[in-house]
């Protein structure tokens, strides 16, 4: 979990969802991306009653891509995955995801998508960003899951749709499948999200 600036609250909701997994044997990893305030000092306050459970890094502010390959880096577990400081797990996320690796090595999944609007369910297609495909059908950061070869192997470059390029990176070296499946629950009710500030960007371009 790579966290800047993200309210306490939330990133405190996404850190819970993980600690009450029906699946225990992890290890949660937070990259702190040089994040600045109040927040960080609550963040790390509640980490440190955890700290048989939370790895807490920090570093200056590098971007989410940087952060995650810093996580992946040192990290031991046999699989990796990824969450959004603003998002959540249902408890079954990480036993569910575990069930489907059986033949692949990496799968992306749907997810339950929490929004302020029907337009919410849609985001700028990364081949062309005038035009909107629906999250079912995009690869969404905070749902991979696979074997850490697979992470180890492929970094994570930043920028719009870096899941969508690790994923068809992936694709070519490794099994992989996308699953239909909602137990990673999504925000895009976020204003600060960088989908949303990229399609209010796109707005006023249009404009």
């Amino acid at each position: 979990m790579a966290v800047y600036n993200t309210e306490f609250s939330l990133t405190k909701r996404a850190i819970d969802s993980v600690l009450q997994q029906d699946f225990q044997d992890f290890e949660l990893i937070i990259i702190d991306d040089g994040s600045k305030g109040n927040d960080r000092k609550e963040l790390l306050a509640y980490v440190e009653k955890y700290e048989d459970k939370i790895v807490y890094i920090r570093h200056s502010n590098r971007g989410q891509a940087e952060s995650i390959n810093r996580g992946v880096l040192i990290s031991a577990g046999e699989f990796i995955t990824i969450l959004d400081s603003d998002d959540e797990y249902k408890t079954h996320h990480l036993s569910s995801c575990l069930q489907e690796m059986e033949h692949v090595d990496l799968i992306c999944s749907t997810a339950e998508t929490v929004v302020d609007s029907v337009e919410d369910y849609y985001v700028p297609d990364k081949n062309d960003l005038s035009k909107p495909i629906h999250l079912d059908d995009a690869i969404l950061f905070g749902t991979l899951f696979g074997h850490q070869k697979v992470f180890k192997s492929i970094d994570f470059k930043g920028g719009f749709s870096a899941d969508s390029a690790f994923f068809e990176r992936a694709e070519t070296l490794f099994k992989t499948k996308k699953v239909f499946k909602r137990s990673y629950i999504y925000y895009r009710n976020n204003p600060k999200s960088t989908c949303a500030v990229l399609k209010k960007q796109l707005a006023l371009n249009e404009n």
